[in-house]
C-alpha cells in the first residue's frame, strides 16, 4: 500500500485505471474495425466514481432507506455498496454489410478524449505530489 498523501489521490488514481481500461477497449474497437458482426464496447465509470467521491468527502446520499420494524427482517440490497464501473455495447451506429457497428471517426474521437482525460489526472497526481514533496523540503529548511 502506497503513501495516501491526500483524500482526493486514491480517486485520481482508481479514474486513471478506469481510464486505461477505456483506452484498451477503444483501442481494441479499432483494431476489430474488419470484423465480422463486431459491436464496438466501452466502459461507463463516472458513476462508480462518483459514489467513491461521496464516500471520501462525506456527501450524502439521496437514497431513502429502508425502514427496519424487527431486527429478523432483512437488511436489503445496498445499491451503492455495488457500484463498479460497467461494460457495455456502443450501439446506435449503422453496421455494414457485415454487421460491424465500429465507426472509426466516433472511435478516434472517444480516444482523444479520453487520452485527454488521463493526460490531466496525471497532472492532477502530479501536482499533489509536488504539493506533498514541498511540504517535506519546506520543512527541512526550517531545522
Amino acid at each position: 500500500m502506497g503513501l495516501n498523501i491526500s483524500r482526493a489521490h486514491n480517486l485520481m488514481q482508481e479514474a486513471m485505471d478506469y481510464r486505461a481500461a477505456r483506452q484498451d477497449m477503444i483501442a481494441s474497437n479499432i483494431a476489430n474495425v474488419d470484423t465480422p458482426n463486431y459491436r464496438p464496447r466501452d466502459i461507463r465509470f463516472e458513476e462508480a466514481l462518483a459514489q467513491k467521491s461521496a464516500e471520501l468527502y462525506g456527501a450524502k446520499s439521496n437514497s431513502l432507506q429502508m425502514t427496519q420494524t424487527s431486527g429478523a427482517h432483512l437488511s436489503g440490497f445496498s445499491a451503492s455498496s455495488e457500484t463498479k464501473a460497467t461494460t457495455f455495447f456502443r450501439d446506435g451506429h449503422t453496421a455494414r454489410n457485415d454487421g460491424n457497428s465500429v465507426d472509426l471517426d466516433v472511435e478516434s474521437s472517444e480516444l482523444a478524449k479520453n487520452s485527454t482525460m488521463f493526460n490531466a489526472l496525471t497532472a492532477a497526481i502530479k501536482k499533489d505530489s509536488m504539493i506533498f514533496k514541498s511540504v517535506i523540503d519546506a520543512s527541512s529548511k526550517t531545522s
